[in-house]
């Protein structure tokens, strides 16, 4: 079977290559007295957010860039938690913050996310990022997963201005973020949902379809046009194996360029989340 490496859009390439960026930039600002740091606080022992974690602390060492995990039960309570991120904020030393998602059932995510200082919110959830983005604000700290799929497309040299993107899936994390940037770049953009009529339709209207709804193998050879540029969010493990929202088998013939599942979408987010980490750091200077 063929292996479409021709067509392959490498996370771990490009990921790469923008953590040496910030390595370099890392070192640079080092030798001016400048520093970064990013804090993040872990809740509870779920495996999955102990592997992230530890892949943030990883980006962190290779880049340069000081990190520290703040590891606490998962029965804190919403104030000890909100006073943690209260203290956080008033560490000038810190300067990206970031509280691991999932968070345990009986604390408010939305209130988490507005206690952290929108100058320190490297996850670029505060509504103040949110909304600086949706006025086309790039000298703000943006979601590191539709910042990473930008790149992707740039530094992949594919077309963005005047082409048709659908968007599938709406989350506040990825769907809504990666619209308002692919608008912002002069693309004619469709966001789709569960309670979208003729989904195949609208997404075989695509130049590039972006997938994020978090269900396996969703997006079949059916949805996409000949010539498409495919980008897969998705990340779902079904029998200890992971699959994206695509089915790669039947879009990659069809597509022009894929990224594959997993080396795609999700080494983009570390290396987003450094790029950021450092960013955060320079605007705590001016």
């Amino acid at each position: 079977m063929r292996n479409y490496e021709d067509k392959i859009i490498s996370g771990k390439i490009i990921s790469q290559q923008i953590k040496d960026e910030v390595k370099e930039e890392v070192a640079s600002l080092k030798e001016k007295g400048l520093y970064s740091h990013l804090a993040v606080v872990l809740l509870g022992d779920d495996p999955s957010s102990q592997v992230y974690v530890r892949n943030k602390e990883l980006g962190c060492e290779y880049c340069g860039i000081e990190s520290t995990v703040i590891r606490q039960s998962k029965d804190i309570t919403e104030k000890e938690l909100l006073q943690i991120v209260k203290g956080l904020n008033k560490d000038k030393k810190v300067h990206g913050i970031l509280v691991q998602m999932p968070m345990p059932e009986h604390i408010s995510k939305e209130k988490v996310i507005l206690a952290i200082d929108p100058m320190k919110d490297v996850d670029g959830f505060h509504p103040y990022n949110v909304g600086q983005l949706l006025y086309g604000s790039s000298d703000v700290l943006l979601p590191c997963t539709p910042s990473g799929i930008m790149e992707l497309l740039d530094r992949s040299d594919i077309a963005i201005a005047g082409k048709n993107v659908v968007v599938v899936g709406r989350s506040n994390i990825v769907g809504k973020p990666v619209f308002h940037m692919l608008l912002e770049r002069n693309a004619t953009v469709t966001i789709c949902h569960s309670k979208t009529k003729d989904l195949v339709g609208v997404t075989k209207q695509a130049d590039i379809l972006v997938v994020a709804i978090g269900k396996a193998n969703m997006i079949t050879g059916e949805h996409v046009k000949e010539g498409a540029v495919v980008i897969d969010v998705g990340v779902n493990r079904v029998n200890d194996k992971l699959y994206g929202d695509v089915e790669f088998e039947t879009v990659a013939p069809l597509a022009s360029r894929i990224t594959p599942v997993p080396g795609g979408v999700g080494p983009m987010t570390i290396a987003m989340l450094m790029k950021n980490t450092v960013k955060a750091a320079l605007n705590s200077e001016k």
